[in-house]
């Protein structure tokens, strides 16, 4: 505890934890809309795309984070346009930006100088700790930017995501509210690639909504429960990660993924009906069995013995008192239908 909060004192784990925090709420905020909708799996095609903004930020000399967000945030429209057509699905749009975004980060990095290499890992797997000032600082006015937008356009996101050919019909302007949260979308990857990394933001996005929706019984608590299991997770993934020297991206994900199993166990074990009354019963006798072995493990070897012995002679005395009972007790009716000498009826002729 005390190399803790020893290592709490460094000025880059504090910028690491303030970024967490940023990205734990950002990321789930949009996620739920996303995950509403369907689109699940847009900020991995989001995130490659902007893994070619950064190469071609590295290859030109350029801030990184200002191109993979020109890259991203182009890619969102552009992908909402083919879409709202109606001639080619979401899915095959999103595939298409999918592609181009690995083939054109493909080249771009065998473009870069050789020392820029170990700069495109950091971005696609995360190096939260490299984070510097001027990074915070443009993080944090990102997710404030996103935190607003999202909380006055949230009951006309909802529409859209939940029924978007209803909310046409009512009149709400749903080409403009798909295209802002497509804007939203991108500008999550943009801040959460250099705290999980590119190749796994779409996992941040999912896994506490995924989570939030076993225990939610509405759109406001699954939004509020997964913004509290993405912050709880990405903070607990950094001081996890500095104290057992793991990659903070992947501990933060495996954080989110253990929440998520958490939640499914808790929906379980809440199931009415029988199926839910033999789960609760299996667990309690688990638990009920575990600790009989670990109160067992703690017996001194010593007087383990006398243990089995008291217990053969309390069970002994058990079995005798139950054969004196059964002796003593009277005798019930004989049935008299039918004797010894009584002879078997004879066969009619």
């Amino acid at each position: 505890m005390s190399d803790l909060l020893g290592m709490l004192d460094h000025a880059f784990l504090q910028r690491a934890l303030l970024a967490a925090a940023l990205v734990g709420v950002a990321a789930p905020l949009v996620g739920t809309f996303l995950v509403q909708r369907g689109l699940s799996l847009v900020g991995d095609g989001l995130g490659h795309v902007a893994l070619a903004g950064v190469a071609a930020g590295v290859l030109t000399g350029t801030a990184p984070v200002g191109t993979a967000l020109v890259a991203a945030v182009g890619a969102a429209l552009l992908v909402e346009a083919v879409r709202a057509r109606g001639r080619t699905a979401g899915d095959v749009a999103l595939a298409v930006v999918f592609y181009g975004g690995i083939a054109g980060g493909v080249v771009l990095m065998s473009l870069a100088p050789a020392g820029a290499t170990t700069d495109l890992e950091s971005y696609l797997f995360g190096a939260i700790t490299t984070t510097g000032t001027a990074d915070v600082a443009v993080f944090a006015v990102l997710a404030a930017l996103l935190l607003v937008v999202v909380l006055v356009l949230r009951p006309w996101l909802l529409a859209v995501a939940l029924d978007e050919e209803h909310a046409r019909a009512v009149g709400l302007p749903t080409r403009a509210l798909t295209s802002t949260l497509a804007v939203l979308t991108a500008v999550t990857v943009v801040l959460s690639m250099r705290t999980v990394g590119l190749l796994l933001i779409s996992a941040l996005m999912v896994l506490p909504v995924a989570a939030a929706q076993r225990v939610g019984r509405s759109f406001t608590a699954v939004l509020g429960t997964a913004c509290a299991v993405g912050l709880v997770s990405s903070v607990g993934g950094v001081v996890t990660s500095a104290v057992a020297d793991t990659p903070s991206g992947g501990t933060i994900v495996l954080l989110a993924l253990g929440a998520f199993a958490l939640a499914v166990l808790a929906e379980a074990l809440g199931r009415r009906g029988p199926r839910g009354h033999a789960l609760r019963r299996r667990l309690f006798s688990y638990i009920a069995a575990s600790a009989a072995r670990h109160a067992w493990g703690s017996v001194p070897p010593g007087a383990r013995s006398a243990v089995p012995a008291a217990t053969g002679t309390a069970a002994a005395s058990s079995a005798a008192r139950s054969r004196t009972s059964r002796a003593a007790a009277p005798a019930g009716p004989v049935s008299t239908a039918r004797t010894a000498n009584s002879s078997p009826p004879s066969r009619a002729r």
